[in-house]
């Protein structure tokens, strides 16, 4: 079998933004407006294998288990398309992804499902990319996906409008801190709104997103300034800042982009009274409902025991600072 026909497997972690991206700053290319800050996480991973094959007719996405929608195969079909593009090749392909962890519920499955997409689909058309080229190849499906190449703490700059190659980069090891990112269930199923949409209609029609991206990237640099320090104070202060202002903009938009569930309210008052009582850890949430709590490994069990007693809340998952995209043999 031809070395481009070959099928590859990938396996890639969802990050979180710490310091946040919200807005398009050319929506074709699919830049971000303001710069992003994320860390990877061990703990959320998807596992993507794609195949090009001779005499297929049509891509073929199977995603955790079910054939995709319409609307889900569309993305995956553009990327194939600028990897078939670039590798000389015209063949369908068949990719199977899955997911462990909910898909499109504001847990950045589209940062990982894309990061893993282009890096299988690169080597399956027989192609080697170095890593900030894969990068800015995700980046064109998904801003997150740039991230989720890298493990650690990633940052991705804002874009230029007809920017290509704009990719994320690494500013700190996985090992640089002992964190973790505790995350609150606080709804099941996926969310009624995708990020594209809720961000073209906050850019279009919320009074709040010039200010917004006005103050975005001086939040991006404290947070990789308190990054480099180890300064969680710092760091949980402006992040959750970021993450405020953000949901802002969603909920001002017409019409309104409210992803907030009541338990979303109900485990932001759990970290605010945490802290109050002395815990170092401040929260930090994506374009959904779900609460994220970032703090010291040390005070992970107590962050943890307290948002699994919080009213609404389904269930609590302790994640780990992550690798970047691996490669299967």
């Amino acid at each position: 079998m031809p070395l481009e026909l070959a099928p590859a497997r990938a396996t890639a972690h969802a990050n979180i933004a710490l310091a946040k991206y919200w807005g398009k700053s050319d929506l074709s290319r699919n830049l971000p407006a303001v710069p992003s800050i994320s860390l990877t996480l061990e703990e959320l991973v998807t596992e993507t294998e794609v195949c090009f094959e001779p005499g297929r007719k049509h891509d073929a996405l199977v995603l955790d288990g079910r054939p995709a929608t319409q609307k889900e195969i569309r993305r995956v079909v553009a990327l194939l398309d600028r990897v078939r593009s670039a590798a000389g090749i015209e063949h369908r392909a068949r990719v199977m992804s899955h997911n462990r962890f909910p898909t499109a519920a504001g847990l950045a499955s589209s940062g990982s499902g894309f990061a893993a997409l282009a890096t299988a689909a690169t080597k399956a058309a027989g192609r080697e990319l170095d890593l900030a080229s894969l990068s800015a190849l995700a980046r064109r499906s998904s801003a997150s996906a740039a991230r989720s190449i890298f493990g650690g703490f990633v940052e991705l700059a804002a874009g230029i409008a007809g920017e290509d190659e704009l990719a994320a980069q690494q500013i700190a090891p996985r090992t640089h801190w002992d964190v973790r990112l505790v995350v609150a269930f606080t709804a099941a199923g996926p969310k009624s709104v995708s990020s594209t949409e809720a961000m073209e209609r906050s850019r279009t029609t919320s009074p709040f997103y010039d200010a917004w991206i006005g103050a975005a990237p001086g939040w991006s640099e404290r947070v990789k300034r308190a990054i480099h320090d180890r300064d969680l104070e710092a760091l949980g202060a402006a992040m959750e800042q970021s993450t405020l202002s953000f949901h802002c903009c969603a909920i001002t938009s017409r019409p309104s982009t409210l992803y907030w569930a009541p338990a979303t309210i109900s485990a932001l008052h759990t970290v605010a009274d945490l802290r109050a009582e002395g815990v170092q850890v401040w929260s930090t949430m994506d374009a959904g409902p779900h609460v994220k709590a970032l703090c010291e490994a040390q005070n992970a069990s107590r962050v943890r025991e307290a948002l699994l007693q919080t009213s609404g809340v389904l269930r609590v998952l302790v994640a780990t600072p992550g690798s970047g995209i691996e490669v299967s043999p």
